[in-house]
């Protein structure tokens, strides 16, 4: 069976997550680890429980909690950035490929709610 997009697109974004996680972890920034940790890889995790919903409600609940993970992801991503936490390049690649995320699941849920 062929892999959905967005599955793939979450998975590589969280592997991504959990090696910032790594590299953030001992700056004494902890706390903001642990919340872009658990918000950016529960975006993938929201896709594939979404992958297996018993409804068609159940399925446009999970993806719409994997889109507010992608929001809250970006505000930690964006306050690692402006402390410095995080460089341009990085930070610039990240938001790249959450933006892409964040695009597909609106487009999964406006059809999804057949709108």
């Amino acid at each position: 069976m062929k892999e959905r997009i967005i599955e793939t697109k979450t998975h590589a974004f969280g592997i991504r997550i959990v090696n910032l996680y790594k590299y953030l972890k001992g700056k004494g920034i902890e706390s903001i680890a642990d919340q872009v940790l658990r918000s950016g890889t529960s975006i993938g995790a929201n896709v594939a429980e979404g992958s297996y919903a018993q409804s068609i409600p159940d399925y446009i609940t999970k993806h719409s909690i994997a889109l507010k993970e992608s929001n809250e992801t970006k505000y930690w991503l964006n306050m690692l950035h402006e402390g410095k936490y995080i460089d341009d390049k990085g930070y610039d690649s990240l938001v790249s490929d959450l933006t892409e995320i964040i695009k597909i699941l609106t487009r999964i849920l406006k059809t999804s709610k057949g709108q």
